[in-house]
């Protein structure tokens, strides 16, 4: 019997053909890394000469007696919880009041998802500068309504250092969610929100009967990439405290950094990125899973 060509034959041929200069790039600068880090993990080497002291899972035995990987840890873990009590429910309200009948919605819009787009290292050093204690301008606005005895050196004392750092971290990304958020609402049929009006349900009651609960998917996707990225975070960090002060804003990829590119430890800096990456795969195929599970679940 002799094969007919269909028309959406051409359509995965043209699909395929697209997909794979991305396929190649992903391969070679993302899967091939992975493995590579995980070799380079299992030897004592500085990144320079031939990779010719194997010391087996020796790196990551000291990962496990590694104070400041510990503390790193910790911070990580102090920045999932941060992020999500901070940036999801302000991310939330504002999506609701932006998607509302209010004046000058663009521009609100706008200014809200402006911090996004602000390159990162340009966020660190303005607010590096902000937060400087002598002439930072929150210290002199302080002095200035009369609260001079609240000013502090925000990145200088490792009790403050982390909260500052993070509250900027949260005003940079808040708009990102804001706008699944917003997009998410729009999605929502405007017949059930006539509908409840017509019931006589005030607007608090629509927010929490109909949008909240229609939002439940978006929710669950922005806490994983919340989660995700949160481990993995790193840049904003090394811009305005590096770690410090006494590793108090560390965390575990500026700690990697550290290791592989500054101590010249290059095995020990793999094993760290190699941990961190089985981290956040695992937290990503959790999600992966529990999505589907309840999908299937689905009536």
């Amino acid at each position: 019997m002799k094969y007919e060509r269909r028309p959406h034959d051409d359509k995965y041929s043209t699909l395929a053909l697209f997909l794979v200069p991305t396929f190649i790039l992903y391969t070679v600068f993302v899967i091939i890394p992975i493995f590579q880090s995980a070799r380079y993990s299992f030897y004592a080497w500085d990144g320079l000469g031939p990779l010719s002291r194997y010391i087996g899972i020796d790196n990551y035995r000291e990962i496990v007696k590694d104070p400041v990987f510990w503390k790193s840890f910790q911070n990580n873990i102090i920045t999932v919880v941060f992020s999500l009590v901070t940036q999801m429910p302000a991310a939330i309200f504002l999506a609701i009041v932006l998607t509302g009948k209010i004046r000058g919605k663009s521009f609100l819009r706008t200014m809200y998802f402006a911090p996004q787009i602000i390159s990162t290292a340009a966020a660190g050093y303005m607010f590096y500068y902000i937060f400087e204690p002598t002439l930072g301008l929150l210290n002199e606005g302080l002095r200035a309504i009369g609260l001079g005895s609240m000013t502090r050196g925000w990145l200088g004392e490792p009790s403050l250092a982390l909260y500052a750092v993070l509250a900027v971290v949260s005003w940079k990304f808040i708009g990102f969610y804001m706008v699944l958020f917003m997009a998410s609402i729009e999605s929502i049929p405007i017949e059930l929100f006539e509908a409840a009006r017509i019931d006589g349900c005030t607007s608090f009651q629509v927010i929490r009967k109909i949008t909240l609960p229609l939002l439940k998917g978006t929710l669950k996707t922005a806490c994983v990439l919340s989660i995700v990225g949160s481990i993995k975070y790193f840049d904003l960090i090394w811009v305005m405290t590096a770690g410090g002060p006494a590793h108090s804003t560390e965390l575990i990829a500026t700690y990697m950094y550290k290791k592989t590119f500054l101590s010249w430890e290059m095995g020990y800096g793999s094993a760290l990125a190699f941990v961190l990456f089985l981290i956040a795969f695992s937290l990503s195929v959790f999600f992966m899973v529990f999505s589907k599970t309840n999908k299937e679940e689905k009536p």
